[in-house]
């Protein structure tokens, strides 16, 4: 895969598993700190969460040598499923923190919109907005500015070419009976 996905992936690991590392190699020599502030504590675990999102992304999308002629079927964006399930984590465990104060309320209601969003588009993002009988476009309507393209629009055209063509048929129709009629009455 790459230097960089291990690399991603043991920080990661090392920031949700052993945060207290951070204490080792920011120590000097006059301060001697036992633990992590819950301050601290918090950022690493976020940071390890969203860590461990981009390295499994990465993971996941780099295609490898067999996988290269394949098409892609998914039109979502491949960061999608795992930034929403980091976003969904992260939203969780700052709901669940109350010793930093507002910073876990303020983290936890915007990663969990950002979860809630990535959740409607993974369920609805490829929904089609082209009909599948006429092939207009379901998101035009005639509202305000009559749009031409819509598939109303389009019908009643249809619609009224129809009976236009109709009535010229009946009409050319009746002006052939009545001329032959004409010419038969004249040659007898």
């Amino acid at each position: 895969m790459g230097l960089g996905v291990n690399v991603l992936a043991m920080a990661s690991l090392i920031l949700l598993f052993a945060p207290r590392v951070l204490l080792f190699f920011s120590e000097t020599s006059s301060e001697d700190r036992r633990a992590l502030t819950p301050l601290e504590s918090f950022l690493t675990t976020h940071c390890g969460v969203w860590l461990f999102a981009i390295a499994i992304a990465l993971i996941v999308n780099i295609p490898s040598q067999h996988t290269l002629d394949r098409e892609r079927t998914s039109m979502t964006h491949p960061l999608l499923l795992p930034l929403a399930i980091a976003s969904g984590i992260s939203s969780f465990l700052g709901y669940n923190t109350r010793d930093v104060g507002s910073v876990s309320t303020l983290l936890s209601v915007g990663t969990g919109v950002i979860a809630l969003w990535g959740v409607w588009v993974i369920v609805f993002g490829e929904s089609s907005s082209i009909s599948k009988t006429t092939g207009a476009d379901k998101h035009t309507s005639s509202f305000i500015f009559g749009n031409k393209a819509s598939a109303s629009k389009q019908k009643e055209v249809m619609e009224e070419d129809l009976e236009v063509c109709l009535i010229q048929r009946t009409t050319t129709d009746l002006v052939l009976y009545i001329w032959s009629c004409y010419i038969c009455i004249n040659i007898f």
